[in-house]
């Protein structure tokens, strides 16, 4: 399903006749390519202006449009909604009378979010329209307080609620309809709303939720390190996992077996995936999310900061007509990523591609994405089986985890489809060596593989607090350099401020090690040489190693040598 689909704005003006279909599909891939909100492709593509847009609104929902550029913000009105709810559920409160609150959202369309709303501040809402970048102005300018303190103000009144403490000592026996009642108490669902914000906000990738023997801990994932949260009160474990639970539409009453399952919100304005996981320990359930925020990956080739000898042998495999190109690292180095990006430049209208994925990560439109699932039998040798008779261009292979993965990838190759793949080994030579071990023959090997890209992500020096300093002999061994390799060269390393949160790091970006498979690597493949030998002549080559492509981020001032060490 695209972000569109999903837009209701879009829907009722298609429903009303004011767009043919022509318009709705570009306005709809607009969206889908560029991740605007659909109220500004909308005036951009000349369809509507915004006044006519919150008038049609209106009239649907049988409200009034109301001017925001004179409101008057008393503290008094903006205490009716709390800082991190008014910027969760993208809204501005506009009056308050007695126990109903007139609010305008930025999607007044969403009736989910408005019944949301009135549950988590226990008030009647009285839907009103009115500008979204008006009500955006609004909760930047007013709502500057950071949500932070929230979440302590809420674990204070969770742990002083002794309804909730009593209602878990009853769900202790696994009552179904005590555990769905508990995931839906409102301070429950507004702590967990609030996590998920907080770490969409700190740009954190996996989100862990962890009870232990005394404690219950919660974790984020950011640029590849975990931070602790203030911990809840251990009570809380289960009313939270089970709220989670359903959120993604897992059995709450099942706490014995692992479950996996995806949950779709709508945080701010931005719709982020998140994929759940659980598994049963010793004190109760553990749940891992995976945060999938659509905006913040940018799947455009250009973008993934390629060196250029790198992106200009990327560009040029992926146009050609049959091969197999390999990208390899470990877990979460963002060999998917790559790949995705790949596919995306091309994926044009006279090529047909399929993939093969455990999970399907990102929905791309224009690709026939296949999920694979290995309880039900569709493993990956199955599904490959299958795409070649669905007469496919471009071939991407999630993983190639057993020999008859490998084989059927090397047969697709040379009945004239290009296979994109991914493999676990340390570097890119580790890959042919790694196919070979496998029990695919050398020679199929050799006369198929075009390319091995071996990729790690570092983390990068945060800009803000980035400061020179002398690397001492030790820190220089460690990179087998002497002090007089460096000439004028100046290292970096993050102080830590507020913009990093005091980590000296911010984002991350990729090193890379290419090696081409030209004849004089074939003819190692051939040989069945080892690891070490393969990877010795392709540097006589000239294949810049993970290292090498680490230090040219060390002397450009983007990361830091513990970093390049670490991962190389």
């Amino acid at each position: 399903m695209s972000e569109t689909s999903s837009s209701p704005l879009l829907a009722l003006i298609k429903e009303k006749g004011l767009i043919d279909d022509l318009q709705y599909e570009e306005v709809a891939g607009e969206s889908v390519r560029s991740g605007k909100p659909m109220y500004q492709i909308l005036v951009d593509f000349g369809v509507m202006d915004m006044d006519s847009q919150l008038q049609m609104q209106a009239d649907h929902l049988g409200t009034e449009v109301v001017s925001l550029s004179d409101l008057q913000l008393k503290p008094e009105l903006l205490a009716a909604i709390p800082a991190s709810t008014a910027k969760m559920y993208q809204c501005v409160p506009v009056e308050v009378h007695g126990s109903a609150v007139r609010v305008a959202f930025v999607d007044p369309l969403d009736p989910m979010k408005i019944d949301e709303l009135g549950f988590a501040i226990r008030k009647d809402i009285q839907l009103v329209v009115a500008d979204p970048t008006q009500i955006l102005k609004i909760i930047e300018r007013s709502y500057t307080g950071d949500a932070g303190e929230n979440v302590s103000d809420i674990l204070k009144e969770l742990g002083s609620d002794k309804g909730i403490a009593a209602e878990v000592d009853a769900a202790a026996g696994g009552d179904s309809a005590i555990l769905a009642d508990l995931a839906n108490e409102v301070p429950i669902i507004r702590f967990v709303n609030l996590i998920l914000f907080q770490a969409v906000q700190d740009r954190a990738s996996d989100i862990h939720f962890e009870p232990f023997e005394d404690e219950f801990k919660i974790r984020y994932r950011v640029d590849g390190a975990l931070y602790e949260m203030a911990p809840p009160p251990k009570h809380l474990a289960i009313p939270v996992v089970s709220r989670i639970k359903v959120m993604a539409n897992l059995n709450i009453s099942e706490r014995r077996l692992p479950q996996d399952g995806r949950i779709s919100v709508n945080l701010g304005n931005k719709l982020i995936d998140l994929r759940v996981s659980t598994l049963p320990t010793q004190f109760g359930e553990s749940v891992v999310l995976r945060v999938l925020d659509r905006s913040a990956v940018n799947l455009e080739l250009e973008s993934l900061g390629f060196p250029k000898y790198v992106y200009e042998y990327v560009q040029d495999v992926i146009q050609r007509p049959n091969g197999i190109f390999v990208v390899t690292g470990p877990t979460g180095c963002g060999k998917t990523t790559t790949l995705y990006s790949c596919l995306r430049k091309v994926n044009t209208i006279d090529c047909k591609l399929l993939t093969a994925e455990d999970p399907v990560e990102f929905d791309i439109e224009g690709i026939m994405q296949v999920a694979i699932n290995e309880a039900s039998g569709m493993t990956f040798s199955k599904a490959l089986r299958s795409f070649l008779r669905q007469d496919p261009d471009i071939i991407m292979v999630g993983e190639m985890r057993d020999i008859e993965t490998a084989q059927i990838s090397i047969q697709a190759s040379l009945t004239g489809h290009l296979v994109l793949s991914t493999l676990h080994t340390n570097d890119a030579p580790g890959a042919v060596t790694r196919l070979v071990d496998m029990g695919v023959e050398p020679f199929l090997i050799s006369s198929t593989l075009m390319g091995v890209l071996a990729q790690r992500l570092v983390r990068t020096t945060c800009k803000k607090c980035r400061t020179p300093f002398e690397p001492t002999e030790n820190q220089l061994a460690l990179l087998n350099l002497s002090p007089h390799d460096l000439g004028d060269k100046v290292f970096y390393y993050g102080r830590g401020c507020s913009n990093c949160n005091d980590t000296g790091y911010k984002g991350r970006k990729g090193i890379y090690e290419l090696l081409v498979v030209g004849d004089a690597i074939r003819a190692l493949i051939n040989e069945r040489a080892p690891t070490v030998v393969v990877r010795q002549k392709a540097i006589e080559l000239g294949m810049i190693t993970l290292r090498e492509d680490g230090m040219r981020g060390i002397f450009d001032g983007d990361t830091t040598i513990e970093e390049v060490v670490k991962y190389t």
